[in-house]
């Protein structure tokens, strides 16, 4: 079902010039890089900053700031306009918080505070396990508890200009995904759980969601299959044809799928997966590409071709030795690089699935990997951080210990590194070598 809620405000943005129904960045045409790391996995979360560069090894002493946030959680920083953005659970007061602090200082600039109860989660998961999305002057996040289901926005003060309740939600595991700014909208798939419940429990209901930038009206909701819950951030795929704009998403029971930007309607869909799929899909051309996987194993990658109206999305190719199942894998040059859950490196082309290298690296992963210039940095969730060229050819350059747990994955912007290790936040600064 489509709940479709018609509004002047987004008609006038999605045609006035076009501007809308543009992806905001491109990779490798020539073109800028717009500064910042505004979502999780950076500008248009391809988990890569082109302009930039970060060292082989540092140490204690190489760091910027540290910043002692009190807490131990998984969720992301986003950082725009010289300051970082991120959640942190406060759990002695049953509550979390969204906060921001200056990138070049570590020093802190606002916190607000909100209400939030206690609830079952997966061993790794935490209480603040979204990552903040920035765009322009305005700032989102979302959070849940089992009565509620927050999506808020935020001038980059720290004031609240409006909020959003969607309800109850229903997991297994925990709340885990993120807002995704789309021109005029804000996005938000909802997925949850409607299998494997404990006695009295009932199914959630899934959708996705797109809510008005300015003032958080309802513009569409459009209601995907309820089957596990299911994490990734949506994709933004725009056909060179001149086609709708879609939302690219991915989850267990619809599989892989492209829905209309302007109406939620779902334009296709190839049930591809088997299991729960946590990372984010991603796009490269006309190729989709999704994981899902468990902890026990059976993890498995897969691409689908974007069809053309009217016609069936073809799989492309479908990778299960080393494929991912929590991180999800970077795109530089039309390769993706990637890290299985339990320590197998790779690289494959993106297009074709062709394995340009693997390695065992060692270590189990929830932090997907970042490419900063021509590195690769992956990190473990016990601290391990490898870096390697990101090419396709395999070359190790360096390893750090970084001394405590890793479940975020990092960011970088403006020439800094941010990293969430253990209950610290930590930013590093340093020349190349």
């Amino acid at each position: 079902m489509i709940r479709f809620v018609p509004s002047q405000r987004l008609v006038l943005g999605l045609f006035a010039a076009g501007l809308v129904l543009c992806p905001a960045t491109t990779y490798g045409d020539g073109s800028p890089e717009p500064s910042g790391w505004p979502e999780f996995r950076g500008q248009a979360t391809r988990g890569y900053s082109e302009a930039g560069a970060i060292p082989s090894n540092w140490d204690d002493s190489d760091y910027a700031w540290r910043s002692d946030l009190g807490s131990r959680d998984v969720g992301s920083v986003a950082i725009s306009a010289g300051k970082v953005f991120y959640l942190k659970s406060i759990p002695d007061r049953t509550e979390i918080a969204i906060e921001a602090v200056d990138l070049k200082s570590g020093s802190r600039l606002w916190t607000r505070r909100y209400a939030q109860r206690q609830h079952r989660l997966h061993q790794r998961n935490t209480l603040a396990s979204s990552t903040p999305t920035v765009d322009g002057d305005r700032l989102f996040a979302c959070w849940s508890d089992p009565e509620q289901t927050l999506l808020k926005c935020f001038d980059l003060e720290g004031h609240e200009l409006w909020s959003r309740d969607f309800g109850t939600w229903q997991g297994q595991h925990g709340f885990g995904t993120s807002p995704r700014v789309f021109g005029s909208m804000v996005l938000l798939f909802n997925s949850q759980q409607g299998l494997q419940l404990t006695p009295g429990e009932t199914p959630g209901r899934s959708r996705m969601i797109a809510v008005d930038r300015e003032s958080g009206d309802l513009i569409w909701e459009s209601d995907l299959k309820t089957t596990r819950t299911c994490y990734g951030v949506p994709a933004i795929y725009q056909p060179t044809d001149g086609g709708p704009a879609q939302i690219v998403g991915a989850n267990t029971g619809n599989g892989l799928f492209g829905m209309d930007a302007e109406t939620g309607k779902v334009l296709w869909n190839r049930e591809v997966f088997s299991m729960r799929s946590c990372g984010s899909p991603m796009i490269v051309g006309d190729i989709a590409i999704g994981s899902a996987g468990s902890g026990g194993g059976g993890n498995h990658l897969v691409a689908v071709r974007i069809p053309k109206s009217g016609d069936d999305p073809e799989e492309v190719y479908r990778i299960e030795r080393g494929a991912p199942y929590v991180p999800t894998p970077a795109v530089k040059g039309g390769n993706l690089y990637m890290v299985s859950d339990n320590g197998i490196a790779s690289c494959v082309d993106a297009r074709t699935g062709e394995s340009r290298w693997m390695r065992r690296i060692g270590g189990n992963f929830g932090a997907s990997p970042i490419i900063v210039g021509e590195k690769l940095l992956l990190i473990d969730l016990d601290g391990k951080a490898t870096l390697l060229r990101a090419s396709e050819s395999y070359e190790k350059l360096g390893e750090v210990d970084l001394g405590g747990y890793v479940g975020a994955t990092p960011a970088y912007a403006d020439g800094r590194l941010v990293l969430r290790v253990d209950q610290e936040l930590r930013c590093l600064a340093a020349p190349e070598n």
